[in-house]
């Protein structure tokens, strides 16, 4: 994009700290989105330069001015008027009305919900690119819509009216409703539907739509993830022909397939997974020599082996690129024959695997390391709970020396870690366990333990180790990236570790925050603190380009350790084997799989926001006025925002609700603070709701400030859950 560089300070022998920082700072303040042409004089005041320094100031708008990196006009001084550019491509909505749009070279485009041209989600746009670059990077507004992705949409019944509704759809936000005609009669407020799209806007600036079909009532629990697959589009059955090919492969692998492969049946392998899991594709060994060096066997289910390069399996496998796991239900990359069954590493059956077998010494530095197709034989299936027992000694196997040395060489790993300066964060998840009728029962916690934290590692070291030995190979491949986030994008992270009480350098470093995390470890603000820093984070996605892992500390990554579920790992499998076609496109190919994973997430997150308020709507009806914790998440000038822990629900307060008082925003503490009782609420306080309604049309709901009061409803449904990472392995 044609971006100007910031020109280096104008040279002053005498003051040369002086004219570097006025020039840093005006750069910034003109740069600034909110930044209208100004006077030298209105430049001094608004940036308030003491009357010594102003004519060295003004000395620096005069030099930027001949180098071009200002422009003056009328005497008031702005950013030279760049050549604008134009960018076509995908664009990519956030629930909360902006979007992104992929670049054919370089970041991502932001666009603000106020410059979206009505795209929705998947829509091919054309976008004007601003010469300015804010926090979150280039920034556009969209100028037409060239494609649009979809010509159904889903949508729940908002208003019934005289010979037409007015529907909402979660994928058009609350600002953009649909003007539903035609036959309307059946329906009633609050069914969910698919409406065939007529006109994106008419005189009113609402989308005309008709019926396509009734998938139910919004009361109906057991259509959630029916209604998710038709609202995200997710393909939920495969083609004839792709079932076929996996059943053609039978339930045995054949003796002449065994013999061509690395023979590792008689290795003391296990598999580690969640309770539900039944698709295993990674198996663990571990041996320890007399000297002390450990030799690591990581074994993954030789997905590649099956689904053939331009075979109907690997087409429906491309439609999905991964799996997608809703609450007691997963939409499977590929057939079950092959997902649950044949490469599925199940106990006490031959299976096809390649294998990262590496060898290191006992302070855990990397001696060698080869892969290879292999065939193993598991000697055991564990859940990450029966492991846990068997290492607490609360359960004998014969497997605890196996599990110790798993321990023990998983610590190693993990000093490995810290020392490159990766962040470990142990954070548990809520899962949401429902019943048959898809009605949610409980929400599960579990800490994040040393049985997760060990299967962990070896993924990540597996999935360094193929990354390595490819690039050394000089083969193209499909990174798994993290971008460093922009200095300007963590500084509410910085401003809320600050207000919650923990000590931060003035600019900190990736040192830092890692000390900080490390500091923070055993207090009970860990979960907040790690989530806003993730949050302050860009996403990991797929890339050709290698620019590194920040989450991770790692210069080489990529995902090879999930083949049954991730379409990325079945490539990475074709590559280190040369069965990769030569015209394979990897770079479509990165840039779908990362599509599909945020449309998949976003799927996954909207059913499990769905769930926990029916969950809520089930403790409100035992008791309208029962009394929830919550913990203050963050505040702004306007509200106040919490988590009640009993539900995993984020509710909000306006300021004006917060009591019988008017409250002053304090910014660098976050907090409220009361004029006339003194009365505080800051980030990280335990508050005290009640939960007043729910509205499940549009997922939102209403809470009122109570005092404490001498019984708060505990959450004994809370027991266990898969750990949340900056980083699935």
């Amino acid at each position: 994009m044609n971006r100007k560089k910031r020109p280096k300070p104008p040279h002053n022998p005498k003051t040369p700290k002086i004219t570097k920082n006025l020039t840093r700072t005006l750069l910034q303040f003109v740069e600034g989105r909110r930044y209208k042409p100004m006077t030298k004089e209105e430049l001094c005041n608004e940036l308030d330069i003491p009357l010594m320094h102003q004519p060295l100031f003004h000395q620096i708008l005069q030099d930027l001015e001949a180098s071009g990196a200002l422009a003056l006009q009328k005497n008031r001084y702005s950013l030279p008027q760049l050549k604008k550019t134009t960018v076509t491509g995908p664009i990519s909505m956030h629930h909360k009305g902006f979007g992104f749009v992929k670049a054919p070279m370089g970041p991502d485009i932001f666009i603000p919900k106020h410059l979206t041209l009505q795209a929705v989600d998947g829509d091919t746009v054309e976008v004007e690119v601003s010469p300015v670059v804010s926090v979150k990077g280039p920034e556009g507004a969209v100028i037409a819509v060239l494609k649009r992705s979809r010509t159904h949409l889903a949508g729940i019944v908002l208003e019934k009216c005289k010979g037409h509704c007015i529907v909402y759809s979660p994928l058009l936000g609350k600002t953009k409703l649909i003007f539903l005609k035609g036959k309307v009669s059946p329906l009633k407020e609050g069914d969910r539907i698919i409406c065939k799209i007529m006109h994106w806007a008419n005189a009113a600036d609402q989308v005309e739509a008709e019926l396509s079909s009734c998938i139910g009532h919004i009361s109906d629990p057991s259509i959630d993830i029916e209604a998710a697959i038709e609202e995200f589009e997710l393909p939920n059955s495969f083609s004839l022909e792709a079932k076929e090919e996996a059943k053609a492969f039978g339930k045995r692998i054949s003796k002449k397939e065994l013999d061509k492969r690395l023979d590792l049946t008689e290795q003391e392998c296990v598999t580690i997974d969640p309770d539900t899991a039944k698709d295993f594709d990674d198996a663990i060994s571990l041996t320890r020599d007399e000297a002390g060096n450990f030799h690591l066997g990581v074994h993954i289910a030789d997905v590649a082996h099956y689904v053939r390069s331009g075979s109907y399996l690997e087409k429906d496998a491309y439609l999905r690129c991964n799996s997608t796991y809703f609450p007691g239900t997963c939409i499977p990359m590929l057939p079950e024959e092959l997902s649950n069954e044949l490469c599925s590493l199940k106990p006490h059956v031959n299976r096809l695997t390649m294998s990262v077998l590496a060898s290191f010494d006992a302070e855990g530095n990397l001696r060698d390391y080869r892969i290879a197709r292999s065939v193993i034989n598991s000697k055991k299936r564990f859940t990450y709970k029966e492991a846990l027992a068997v290492l607490t000694e609360k359960k004998k196997s014969p497997f605890s020396p196996l599990l110790q040395r798993m321990v023990t060489f998983c610590h190693l790993l993990k000093k490995k870690r810290s020392e490159r300066g990766s962040i470990d964060f142990a954070m548990p998840e809520n899962a949401i366990i429902v019943n048959n009728k898809g009605m949610p029962e409980k929400i599960e916690r579990i800490e994040y333990d040393i049985t997760h934290q060990m299967i962990e590692e070896f993924m990540l070291k597996a999935n360094e180790l193929t990354a390595i030995h490819l690039a050394q190979e000089q083969k193209s491949l499909i990174y798994r990236v993290h971008e460093e986030p922009a200095d300007e994008s963590v500084q509410d992270f910085y401003t809320l570790a600050r207000a919650l009480g923990f000590s931060l350098p003035a600019q900190p470093t990736h040192r830092d925050i890692q000390t900080l995390f490390q500091n923070a470890k055993d207090s009970p603000l860990i979960h907040q603190l790690s989530v806003a820093f993730i949050r302050s984070m860009k996403l990991a996605q797929y890339s050709v380009d290698n620019v590194g892992h920040y989450g991770l500390s790692l210069t080489h990554y990529c995902h090879f350790t999930s083949p049954i579920r991730r379409f990325t790992d079945l490539i990475i499998q074709r590559l280190l084997m040369n069965e990769l076609p030569e015209d394979c496109d990897l770079e479509t190919i990165a840039h779908n799989c990362s599509e599909k994973e945020r449309t998949s997430f976003k799927a996954e997150s909207s059913v499990k926001q769905l769930k926990k308020l029916r969950l809520a709507e089930t403790y409100f009806h035992e008791d309208p006025n029962q009394i929830y914790a919550a913990t203050v998440t963050k505040i702004k000038p306007f509200a106040l925002f919490f988590e009640v822990t009993a539900f995993d629900i984020e509710g909000s307060l306006h300021v004006s609700e917060l009591g019988n008082d008017f409250f002053e925003f304090n910014s660098p503490r976050l907090s409220f603070r009361g004029t006339r009782t003194g009365l505080t609420y800051s980030a990280g306080q335990q508050i005290y709701v009640r939960l007043d309604r729910i509205n499940f049309i549009l997922q939102e709901t209403a809470w009122s400030l109570v005092a404490k009061p001498p019984t708060v409803r505990a959450d004994k449904r809370a027991k266990t859950a898969l750990p949340r990472k900056i980083d699935d392995f």
